[in-house]
Order: structure tokens, then sequence, then C-alpha cells
């Protein structure tokens, strides 16, 4: 005796079936389409698996079912699409019981939905072809379900951990399908994935959505890129591949410098070494390509911290094309005359040395780099290089120096007035961005030792400065900052209300500057104030340099700690997105639509 549980249960009578209509049956928790064609009896997924409308008002034609939303279409017997966009349909099995008009359809309906196998493969599809919405399901479906995974993120590992397996897809497909290398969208997913900890957790999703789509949008159209192997043994030793690499740099050859950067990866170099042999290269030059080289390099480290060193080689490889072709500023009109700012950088690199030495010996004084900020923006550039290495000798680290030029740099963006034209936005926001990639990579690079000149970086810190002071015009006249107000009393939960409500309007940037200071000002909590800002960035179709904004200024904002300085660094953050917003927020309505679809909800009706 077969004591296997039956599986199957009843849906309908093929009596019921009129001549080319469709049945709708709800069984076992499902709404099932029921398509009799020919001799053979179809059970669908109700639910188009493109957007969630009712397959019963499609036809059949040929065994091919086409919904008419969209006009997806399906194999009626498997469900597979003939539409990559749309996802298969959902099938189940189908048995007919009896004969004659007593005969009776039986479905069953407990094959499982598709696996992480699937949605992986959907996540693949939706970055191939460039589909927003594909890309969305994919995400969703795959965060609900989460395997198991250890993720360096901090400091929530746990929820972090979850948009792990997206992000290295992303990261796989952005270095592999762009012939020009690492570019905009793996430095939108990278900034986007950084923010998580501070985000909200329900829109974690939302920000890889959106960072994976970056990544779509920045490969489509291009030829994939065809890395350059590692030389054929690892005799070579790091000191001289870092050599050949600023050599090969140095002359633009792009080939010879990637095969030295992946064969000292080969080398099982750490990465604070890998750290040092790129940045040397990228600050022996000044300012390249208005500093989005070095920055670039610095998410990519970013990038690996994340996803695991073991991608090294196609990451940091994919950068040596920008280094290459990069504009170098020495050939720059802006920096020759009518100063010569290489001028001045060359003697400060020489007085460099010997200004580091004298501060080791002073460490243990108190120091207060943050009062270094009005001579850096002040129009003497001399001044500014002769604080800088004033600040060394009395003891100041290179961390704190590289600090506080990238401090400076957001009160440029806090200071912005409104009477420049809109598109000097992003002349303070290189700037800044560049600024903050060098003190996060002076935090990577190995303290200089007592017998070593100093870090290559340090060039780095000496060129934002000098950025700083070409852009001196941007705050003549300054922007006043908020000041504390011992008469508000303001709800704090008020003002996070209030702030996204500000940004449905355009140009609120000097009203999101006042909210966000007085919400700090009167202990309001920084971490729903982060929250908010995240949320309304999210739900703008921000452009790249709002996102490097934003994360640059949270990074540093935590960097620095709370009190005046912080403060100054979320009120450039706000100002930045409220002069960007509001925008037609159609990226966001597509991954809105992914959610609905993710619950259940019948989008049709909405």
């Amino acid at each position: 005796m077969d004591d296997t549980p039956d599986r199957f249960v009843f849906a309908a009578r093929l009596s019921d079936f009129k001549p080319g209509a469709c049945l709708t049956r709800a069984v076992g928790g499902h709404t099932l389409a029921l398509f009799q064609h020919g001799e053979t009896v179809y059970a669908v997924d109700n639910r188009c698996p493109h957007m969630g409308f009712p397959l019963d008002r499609g036809t059949v034609k040929e065994g091919i079912l086409t919904c008419h939303w969209h006009h997806a279409r399906f194999d009626l017997a498997s469900g597979g699409t003939f539409d990559p966009w749309a996802d298969d349909a959902r099938v189940y099995p189908v048995q007919v019981r009896g004969t004659g008009g007593g005969a009776e359809v039986w479905v069953d309906v407990t094959s499982s939905p598709a696996d992480r196998t699937h949605q992986r493969q959907r996540l693949r599809d939706g970055l191939e072809r460039n589909l927003p919405l594909v890309i969305a399901k994919s995400v969703l479906s795959l965060l609900a379900n989460p395997a198991a995974a250890e993720s360096p993120m901090s400091p929530e590992p746990a929820e972090a951990s979850a948009g792990v397996e997206p992000f290295r897809a992303g990261l796989d497909f952005g270095t592999r399908y762009r012939a020009a290398g690492w570019g905009q969208g793996l430095t939108i997913l990278t900034c986007l994935t950084n923010l998580l900890p501070d985000l909200d957790p329900a829109d974690h999703a939302r920000a890889l959505v959106q960072g994976l789509a970056a990544v779509a949008a920045d490969c489509d159209g291009h030829a994939p890129r065809f890395p350059i192997r590692p030389l054929p043994s690892l005799e070579t030793n790091l000191a001289t591949l870092r050599r050949w690499f600023r050599q090969f740099v140095e002359v633009r050859d792009a080939e010879g410098a990637e095969r030295c950067l992946v064969s000292a990866v080969r080398t099982y170099a750490e990465p604070a070494e890998l750290a040092e042999m790129l940045f040397a290269a990228a600050t022996d030059h000044r300012y390249l390509q208005s500093g989005h080289v070095l920055d670039f390099t610095n998410k990519a480290f970013e990038a690996l911290d994340i996803a695991g060193w073991e991608h090294a080689a196609p990451v940091l490889g994919s950068l040596a094309g920008l280094y290459a072709s990069a504009e170098r500023m020495e050939e720059s009109n802006a920096w020759r005359h009518p100063v010569d700012l290489v001028a001045i950088l060359e003697l400060a690199f020489e007085r460099l040395p010997s200004a580091l030495k004298t501060g080791r010996t002073r460490r243990d004084r108190a120091r207060t780099p943050f009062k270094l900020a009005p001579v850096l923006l002040g129009d003497n550039p001399q001044d500014i290089v002769d604080i800088l290495l004033a600040a060394l000798r009395e003891g100041c680290t290179e961390v704190e120096i590289a600090g506080v030029v990238a401090y400076a740099a957001a009160l440029r963006i806090a200071q912005f007035h409104t009477s420049n034209e809109f598109g000097d936005w992003d002349t303070a926001l290189h700037t800044f961005t560049f600024a903050q990639a060098v003190h996060q990579g002076m935090r990577r690079v190995r303290p200089a030792g007592p017998d070593e000149l100093y870090p290559p970086l340090m060039r780095g810190v000496f060129d934002a400065a000098m950025s700083l002071y070409l852009d001196r015009f941007l705050n003549i006249p300054p922007a006043r900052l908020p000041e504390p107000d011992g008469t508000v009393a303001w709800d704090p939960n008020v003002l996070l209300t209030e702030l996204p409500r500000l940004l449905d309007r355009q140009q609120q940037v000097d009203e999101a500057a006042r909210l966000v200071a007085g919400h700090l000002y009167i202990g309001g909590s920084a971490r729903d104030l982060l929250r908010t800002l995240g949320g309304a960035l999210l739900r703008e179709d921000r452009n790249f340099h709002t996102i490097q904004c934003v994360e640059a200024a949270f990074r540093l904002y935590h960097q620095i700690g709370d009190g005046p300085e912080g403060a100054h660094v979320l009120i450039a953050a706000a100002r930045y997105l409220a002069a960007h917003a509001p925008t037609v927020r159609a990226q966001d309505q597509t991954y809105q639509i992914a959610a609905r679809l993710q619950r259940g909800d019948r989008l049709f009706e909405g």
C-alpha cells in the first residue's frame, strides 16, 4: 500500500472551463490561473512576475501566455519568459483525475518558490541588461532570506552582512564589464554601502539597489574589461614593483602599470603596502583629475574592506587606466599663474621631512588643529603652506593635519553662497571629497618610521590645501553659519519631520542648514539626524556628487565627533543636498514597486 501523502489538491472540474476562457481559483493560499489549452490544463500563479498584473486577464495563443499590462510573454508549460525583464512565471504540476464530465483538476501547490541561485542569476540579469526593477526585486529577495555570511562592516555587522552578497556581485560585475575600469558606478555602490550603518534598517535594501543600479548604468553599452595577468614568477620584490609602477604611470603606460599592480597583489602584499604603492603614484603629480584618481582609489580600498581582499587583483587592477590618463594640475594654468602653486608645493615638500622629524618629538603636547581652518580658508597660499608645516613641527600628526584640511573643505560647502553659479557647488565638492579621501588614506597607510622622510600621501594634504585656496572665491561673501541660539525650544522630532518636507521645495539651502544646526544645538540625536539625511538622499534621483558629499560628510563627522566642527560638517551635507533637491524621484518609485511586489501588494489596484 502506498502511504505517500497526496500533495495534490482539488482545484476545479473540467466542465467548469469555457472555450477560450481562464479560471481563477484560490488553492492552498495561492491564487491560480487555470488554462485549458488543447487537451492539457495548466496552472500558473496569477500574479505576473513582472509587476503583479493578474495573468487571467492575459491571452494564450500557440502555447504562449501574454500578459496585457506590459506584454510579457511566457511559455505556458514551463513558465519560462521570452522577455528577460519579466522573470519566469511560477507554474504548478497538474493532474486530471477521472474521465468524461466528472473529470477533476488537481494541482500541487507545494513546489518551492525560486531559490537563491535563481535570485542571484536574476541580479546578474538586471546588471547585464541595466534593469533597475529586476535588480530591486532580486536584492529584496536575497535580503529577505540572507545566506550565512561574515562581514567586516561595522558598527552593525549583523545587519550589514546580508548586503555583502549583492555588493560583491556588483563589485565583480563593475570591474569586469567596463573597459575604462573603475568609475562612478562602483564609487556610488561603495559610498551607499558605507552609509548602511547610518541608515534606518528599512533603507538598507534601497541603498544597495541604488548602488547596484548605478553600476549597471555605468557599464551599459561599454565593452568588457580584459585584465592583465601578473608576471609569471614571484621573484620580483615589492619595492621593485612599486618603483616600476610609478615609472609606468609617469609615461602613461596603463598596461605596464596594471601588470606591476596585480603582480604586487600576487606577492601577498599587505593592504597597507598596496595603499602606499598606489597613493605614492597618485601624488607624484598634483591633484590628478580634479582629485578623482585618489578618491576612486580610496573607494576601491573601502570596497575591498567590505567584499574581502581576495578580490584585490581585479579591483585594484581596474584603477590603472585612471592613473595613466589623468590630467595633472601642474599642467593647468590655474595652478601656475598668477601664483605658481606648484613651485610653492615643491619647496614645502623639501621642508616636510624636517618639520615631521621635529614634530615627532612633540607628540605628547596638547594640540588644537581646528584652529588652523581660518588660515586654510584664506587668500595667501604661502601662509597656508607655512601654517601646515608649523603645525607638523608643533607635534600634529599626519592624520590630524589631513583631518583639519578635510574639515576646512567641508566649511567651504557649509559657507557656499548661493550668489555663486549652481555649477560651482561641484568645484567645492571636488576639493572636499579629495581632501576627505586623503584623510581616509592617511589612516590606512603605515606611519612613517624614524628613518623615513614622510608618507608620500602627505603631498596630497598640501594639494588639497592648494585646491582650497583656489576655491576661495566661493565664499565671497561667505554664507552665515547658523549659531547656537539659547532661546530655541524646538522639539527635535519636529525638526526631523520638517527636514524632508523642506526638501520637497527647491533651493532651501539656508533653511536646511538652520534646521540641522537647530537640531544639533538643542541636543537632538545625531543618529536620528543621520538617518533622516540618509533617507532624504535615497528618495532623490541624486547625482554622483551629492552621494559623494553626503557619504564623505558622514564619515568625517564620525571621525571628528560632536561639537561645532561636527555640526559644520553635517550642515555642509544638508546644504549640498538641499541645493540638489527635489528631483523627479523616479528611481525610488521603481524601488517602491519592487517592495510592494515583495509584500504581495496588488499594484494594479493601487
